[in-house]
């Protein structure tokens, strides 16, 4: 009975947050309470959800420093260089966009932390999106993907846990498993290709001559040309003196045709943008470009150096691990504050610009609690878990490894690594035994899911994401689940095919 209920409480969860019923943090409140009570456990529903707010206390803690940290490093330019580089890259095409978002995603989750990673993404995407009214569903969806490959690595976490539960170490699952990974960050590039073209398709491409003369977060969008080659006209801004050239009408309006060139002539109106497709989840209707202002007054051009050294000391402690994550976000943070704006007024305005993002990521984090609280304190995930390990056949005992990687999709998107990694691995990890599978075997093939997980519910990180791009959870997980699932499966096929498991 535990794990029908199990299985229908997660179901109603996730079909109610993507038919947008139930907010996300209604739904991991109420709906975990419900069913509860339905068990039969209402009276321990407080300790149950007390257990599990302790369990995410030190997440929801590091979340709300790392904002802060990262929000005042965005402030006084920190990432300013990294911007002006994906704008000479991209040059306002869709499709350059989406796959430099995937290669950014990945280059920054090597500090093996999903949080940071999507703070730097986000904020250094977010505006061309905008911008170009692309999806940003596009966005999570692609930056989520080519974070959960890289999650795998041994200071990232799952990795380490697959390593502490079966007793082998961390290097022996890791390095084997090198190819098989690249693979799979090469198919998220491809994917991050595809999607892009089908971006490019809907909105058109412009193609800056100068894009990093003068502002360059100052992106100029010019209209898609109707038809099949959506190829837009060309921007290019005038000699001295001169205005820039524009297209007619707004992104995908269809108008094509460049507008006078001649010093002089006035600007031509812009056309009213094109309405934007109902079946595109994401798509900003902002016609204002929210951009990084390259003249804000926050900027802290003189520090810039200290404010560089202070992010890799941070990052390089967090690999060491040297000090808990939480301590050293915390740390940073006050530094951050101290020295880049000793005058308290201007402490307190930093923080309360980044209030919003705090409170809404730190309170969806304990609204998981709930969540994970119930479905742990209720016996529900165990028992789901080894409904699962039970119901494989008895001739796949020598395959237990392919097992292995196939139930670690669907077990790390419904429950914590934490829970799978020491609760259900090592009893896969027996099973195969009997059969001649090596431990290290079980551990490699067990961390093929974590692109999925990187999507799931009950990763604190993937709030972060959503909510700093302002992009609905259920949006992203219907779009995003599937994609993900394909990676890795992606990562499981290379990693046989390779036979490194």
């Amino acid at each position: 009975m535990l794990t029908i209920l199990g299985f229908v409480m997660i179901a109603t969860f996730l079909v109610l947050i993507m038919m947008k019923k139930m907010s996300p943090m209604g739904a991991l409140v109420l709906i975990p309470a419900l069913f509860c009570v339905l068990v039969g456990k209402g009276a321990h529903l407080g300790d149950y959800v007390l257990d599990g707010v302790g369990d995410l206390a030190p997440t929801a803690a590091m979340l709300m420093f790392a904002i802060i940290y990262f929000g005042v490093m965005i402030d006084v330019g920190l990432f300013d260089p990294i911007v002006r580089l994906i704008l000479r890259f991209c040059k306002a095409d869709p499709m350059r966009v989406v796959v430099g978002t995937a290669i950014l995603a990945a280059i920054v989750s090597l500090d093996g932390d999903g949080s940071t990673t999507f703070m730097i993404t986000v904020s250094a995407m977010v505006p061309l999106y905008r911008r170009l009214k692309m999806s940003l569903v596009v966005m999570t969806g692609v930056a989520a993907t080519a974070n959960g490959v890289m999650n795998t690595l041994p200071w990232g976490g799952p990795t380490a846990r697959a390593a502490t539960a079966l007793k082998v170490d961390a290097t022996d699952i890791f390095v084997p498993m090198i190819p098989a990974l690249a693979v799979g960050l090469l198919f998220v590039v491809a994917l991050a290709y595809g999607l892009g073209l089908r971006e490019r398709k809907r909105l058109g491409v412009l193609t800056l001559d100068d894009v990093t003369a003068g502002d360059p977060e100052q992106v100029l969008v010019g209209a898609g040309t109707g038809g099949k080659g959506t190829k837009a006209a060309k921007a290019t801004k005038g000699g001295k003196g001169g205005k820039a050239g524009r297209t007619g009408g707004g992104a995908g309006s269809g108008t094509g045709g460049p507008a006078a060139d001649a010093p002089d002539a006035p600007d031509a109106p812009d056309a009213p943008d094109a309405p934007d497709a109902p079946d595109v989840p994401g798509v900003s209707d902002d016609d204002e470009f929210k951009g990084l202002d390259p003249h804000r007054a926050t900027l802290r051009p003189k520090l810039y150096w200290f404010n560089a050294a202070l992010t890799v000391a941070l990052l390089t402690l967090m690999i060491m691990e040297t000090l808990p994550i939480p301590v050293l976000f915390l740390l940073a943070a006050a530094i951050a504050l101290t020295v880049n704006f000793p005058h308290m007024p201007d402490q307190k305005a930093r923080i309360a610009a980044h209030a919003e993002n705090v409170v809404n990521v730190s309170g969806m984090v304990f609204a998981a609690a709930v969540f994970t609280g119930v479905l742990t304190g209720t016996g529900m995930v165990e028992h789901m878990a080894r409904w699962l390990v039970d119901g494989v056949p008895e001739g796949m005992g020598p395959h237990m490894a392919l097992v292995t990687g196939v139930l670690s999709l669907p077990l790390t998107y419904f429950m914590s690594n934490d829970g799978f990694y020491f609760g259900i691995v090592p009893i896969l990890a027996e099973a195969g035994a009997a059969h001649g599978v090596s431990a290290v075997e079980i551990a490699r093939a067990s961390i093929a899911g974590q692109a999925l997980h990187m999507s799931s519910p009950l990763v604190p990180a993937v709030y972060v994401l959503v909510g700093m791009a302002k992009v609905e959870f259920g949006d992203h997980t219907r779009f995003t689940v599937k994609w993900a699932a394909l990676t890795s499966l992606v990562v499981l096929a290379a990693a046989l095919a390779f036979g490194i498991i």
